[in-house]
């Protein structure tokens, strides 16, 4: 297949910088590679000594840990492509991949971006317009709101009139960050509020909208590559159904199950959407699939997506350095739907226990042996030594196993899950083993009964009973940088050096920090996960009652909601904004 037609002549590029992190900035740095274009890393502190740091050409200092001093500050990362000599940015995915002031900005600075056009981001990141856009093509839609909801209780009449579930989204996110389902109407303002605080963390922009929720829906897609001359190519679909709190854990490509009706329908919405807009580059169009059969239009992630690989194995087509290559300029040969080969399961490693509901583990890997052979990818951005840091998401890698059929993938991926190795931090493996033991979801009699509540609900308790947690559950605070500026051949430098150094040294001091109190008794209010004390729902001194939610902790970009073990008077032990480590005590309940 024959993916770019002959000219036009391309802008040239030498060398790309990488506003991103982990194995999405590994795999970007290999795509370059084998385009001939060096690489340009930049990182937070606690990612200095990453794969993707040590494989890049050249790498500089972000000089922060914090999302927001990091991977978010676009000032710095263009300032830093400017001294790097970079002639273009690729953003991967989340972080700055959908801004379209990062865009603008980037493009005004003289530099390519891997990406569809400002404007294009605004319109189809705004999910608001999105909406507009998918009505004006005629792809299927729920009911809405016209636009980002004002408050809490906006949200709870939305509710009152439309029925329940409802689903409440960040309107300037994606990839499930600020987004929440409410079964209940006595939960419609919390969520509400969590997912403003969730998507102005992720995302810079708190904004929600609300759609009504389909049941049991599962999660279609479709992936779209477009070029700068009106050519819209799609490339196929994926079902991206096995989920947990909107965060995909397994994807697989074609997508399953479905009738030629259904499947030409989701193409040709896509196709229509990314057209109707001005797209360009690789994006991908969401659809939810009721099981009665209705679709309804989600949203367009303007970037690339978590779970290209399936497309890339099953299409032949390198999605990234297909994303290069359309925003230098290159054409398309034709809009046509390349048939797939074969059949494409991907899995996403994270570092979390399954058995303490998915609770992120950072820290660091001990052992880190991948599986090999016949259709096995890899797409790392660690290895063995590697550590997890808490500050970001808890993704390792991907694991990608690719058959004639889906039987024949599905067999592939029993054999690689039991050859992987993992030890040191938690990981999802004892998950996706007990996932493809389901006939839920191997469907030999035909029936694909997954769908995106599918883990919380019909396969919970099954899930509970097959895994174990895990042994242990390292905090991981951010290694602490002494930064001191110092003159080399007559020009400033920061040298960084681990705060930890010093104490060794005799001019250190003998003061001793004070320890973090245990959760240790009976009244004592644990840390569900390592992260940051952001919320305090309850007043200290006040009446709570057993289950009451009273805490929020933010880890790893997402919301983890502690609540009450039992009756009593609430004591605070911890402010908002401290970080605080897993099992330690944030207060207690007298």
């Amino acid at each position: 297949m024959t993916l770019f037609a002959e000219g036009p002549e391309l802008r040239p590029l030498a060398r790309l910088l990488i506003a991103n992190r982990g194995e999405i900035a590994v795999r970007i740095i290999r795509a370059c590679r084998d385009e001939g274009i060096g690489t340009v890393a930049v990182y937070a502190d606690s990612d200095r000594d990453a794969l993707f740091v040590r494989m890049a050409d050249a790498a500089y200092p972000l000089g922060g840990e914090r999302p927001a001093d990091t991977y978010l500050d676009a000032a710095k990362i263009i300032a830093i492509a400017g001294r790097a000599g970079a002639d273009a940015i690729h953003p991967g995915y989340g972080f700055l991949s959908e801004r379209a002031d990062f865009a603008r900005a980037v493009q005004a600075a003289g530099l390519i971006w891997v990406g569809p056009d400002p404007q294009v981001i605004e319109a189809l990141g705004d999910k608001i317009e999105a909406r507009r856009i998918a009505e004006a093509v005629g792809a299927p839609l729920v009911a809405g709101t016209p636009g980002p909801v004002a408050d809490a209780a906006s949200a709870l009449a939305f509710a009152r009139e439309y029925g329940l579930p409802l689903v409440i989204k960040a309107a300037y996110g994606g990839g499930g960050r600020g987004m929440k389902v409410a079964w209940r109407l006595e939960e419609v303002e919390e969520l509400f509020d969590s997912a403003t605080r969730e998507a102005l963390t992720a995302f810079g922009r708190g904004e929600c909208f609300i759609e009504q929720f389909l049941d049991r829906p599962r999660h279609i897609e479709a992936q779209v590559l477009a070029d700068r001359h009106g050519t819209v190519k799609v490339l196929g679909t994926r079902d991206c159904s096995l989920q947990r709190r909107n965060q995909k854990l397994v994807e697989e490509a074609p997508a399953p199950f479905l009738s030629d009706a259904q499947r030409e329908r989701i193409h040709a919405s896509a196709r229509a959407i990314c057209a109707h807009a001005g797209y360009s580059g690789a994006g991908t169009v969401e659809f939810l699939l009721s099981a009665n059969g209705t679709i309804s239009f989600l949203e367009v992630n303007t970037r690339l997506q978590v779970e290209h690989p399936v497309t890339e194995e099953t299409t032949g087509i390198d999605l990234v350095r297909a994303m290069i290559r359309v925003a230098r300029g290159a054409r398309l040969a034709d809009d046509t739907v390349p048939a797939p080969r074969g059949h494409s399961i991907e899995f996403r490693i994270n570092a979390e226990d399954p058995a303490r509901g998915f609770l992120p583990t950072p820290g660091p890997i001990e052992a880190w042996e991948p599986p090999t052979g016949p259709g096995i990818r890899m797409d790392s951005g660690v290895l063995a030594g590697s550590v997890v840091p808490g500050s970001f998401d808890s993704m390792m890698a991907k694991l990608i196993v690719t058959g004639a059929t889906r039987e024949e993938a599905l067999q592939r991926a029993e054999r690689a899950l039991q050859e992987f190795r993992i030890d040191g931090v938690a990981s999802v493996l004892p998950f996706d083993r007990a996932v493809l033991a389901e006939p839920d979801f191997r469907a030999a009699d035909g029936h694909f009964r997954v769908h995106t509540r599918w883990i919380e609900t019909d396969f919970a308790e099954r899930l509970a009973a097959a895994v174990a947690p895990h042994a242990r559950v390292l905090p991981a605070a951010a290694p602490a940088l002494l930064r001191i500026a110092v003159e080399i051949d007559g020009r400033r430098h920061e040298l960084g050096l681990p705060a930890g150094l010093l104490a060794a040294l005799p001019a250190a001091g003998t003061g001793a920090s004070a320890a973090e109190p245990q959760a240790d008794d009976a009244t004592s209010v644990a840390a569900l996960v390592s992260g940051t004390l952001t919320l305090w729902h309850a007043e200290d001194g006040a009446e709570v009652e057993s289950g009451q939610v009273i805490a929020v902790i933010e880890a790893m970009k997402m919301e983890t909601r502690i609540e009450a073990h039992r009756p009593g008077r609430l004591r605070h032990g911890a402010a908002t904004g401290t970080a605080v480590a897993f099992g330690k005590a944030i207060g207690r309940i007298e």
